[in-house]
């Protein structure tokens, strides 16, 4: 297949581009060039502003799009419009987060999406993200109909993630000692290594497949106090969890999900429950969560100190402190 990727070069985009260069696929990158311009030695790029400057792709055709960077609808919907006949399918990467609250548990692929008071608005924050990936779906689905293929997934986990949503367990764990922990034990976790996840978005295109598909792992549910002491026995150390509570969690101001991550609030959980049958129905299969832990872990180490953005998640100081504000019995 001839498949043109929007972006390429940073998280899943590059990995897809990986799998599918792998299987024999030829490429074409149409992105601005500041992201790890040198990556992907050898692919056809072409340079170029999907917001307004979609002029260079004309008079080209692919079989496939695919779509890892998409946020605003008015910018999805010029490019699923430009390329209507250009390209014989858009895959759309969107995300878990389109469904409605309150979402309910097991959520599939039927259920209710968010709606946005203000449609026009490009600001991803506010609570807006999810109600802005439903309408560029829309978008999508506008200019293909049934050629749209619109994939879901919860969180993405591996090499590469400069988030630190991940990889600051691995890194903790590995470091040992006392570690912080949020909330309950008992709390499900769900989450995708980007490998998997492009390795199959790459095979629902050779298949042509259409439609929509929440695509997260594991295949059997996983509580994050397992989840923790999984990637502790992978990374190696010697983790000590200690289980802090989310009122106390709340009450030292530590947020959840970025400051410490895989921890969402009790009455947001059903984000990470959602159902996966028609993903694993058409293919999708996952990798040991060990593996994912060992292999972020590694790059995570490797790279150089100027690679590393600022993070959000909690300082090593500040985990010290509330650790000691809880075995003070402040409670």
């Amino acid at each position: 297949m001839r498949i043109l990727v929007l972006g390429g070069t940073r998280f899943l985009g590059r990995a897809f581009v990986e799998a599918a260069g792998e299987r024999g696929h030829t490429l074409t990158l149409f992105n601005r060039g500041r992201t790890n311009p040198g990556l992907h030695p050898g692919v056809e790029r072409i340079t170029g502003d999907r917001d307004g400057g979609l002029g260079a792709l004309a008079g080209r055709t692919w079989d496939a799009v695919m779509d890892p960077s998409g946020f605003f609808p008015r910018v999805v919907g010029a490019s699923a419009s430009a390329l209507a006949k250009s390209a014989e399918r858009y895959l759309f990467v969107s995300s878990i987060s389109v469904y409605a609250e309150p979402m309910p548990r097991g959520v599939d692929e039927t259920a209710p999406v968010a709606r946005l008071a203000d449609p026009s608005v490009e600001d991803i924050g506010g609570g807006n993200y999810g109600g802005l990936k439903a309408l560029c779906e829309e978008r999508v689905r506008e200019a293909f109909d049934d050629r749209a293929l619109v994939v879901r997934p919860g969180l993405i986990v591996g090499p590469h993630d400069t988030t630190d949503r991940f990889p600051y367990w691995p890194r903790r764990l590995a470091r040992g000692g006392e570690v912080l922990a949020p909330g309950s034990a008992d709390a499900p976790v769900q989450l995708i290594d980007v490998r998997d996840l492009a390795a199959w978005m790459v095979t629902l295109l050779e298949r042509g497949a259409g439609g929509t598909f929440n695509a997260t792992g594991p295949a059997q549910p996983l509580a994050i106090g397992r989840c923790l002491e999984r990637i502790a026995a992978a990374v190696g150390g010697n983790a000590k969890l200690t289980w802090v509570s989310e009122s106390f969690l709340d009450a030292q101001g530590v947020e959840p999900w970025m400051q410490l991550p895989l921890w969402l609030h009790a009455a947001d959980q059903p984000m990470m429950m959602a159902s996966i049958e028609r993903a694993r129905a058409e293919g999708l299969t996952l990798r040991p969560l060990e593996d994912t832990a060992r292999d972020t872990l590694a790059w995570d180490t490797a790279r150089a100190a100027r690679d590393r953005p600022a993070s959000p998640v909690i300082t090593p100081e500040r985990e010290a402190d509330v650790l000691e504000a809880w075995g003070a019995g402040a409670r």
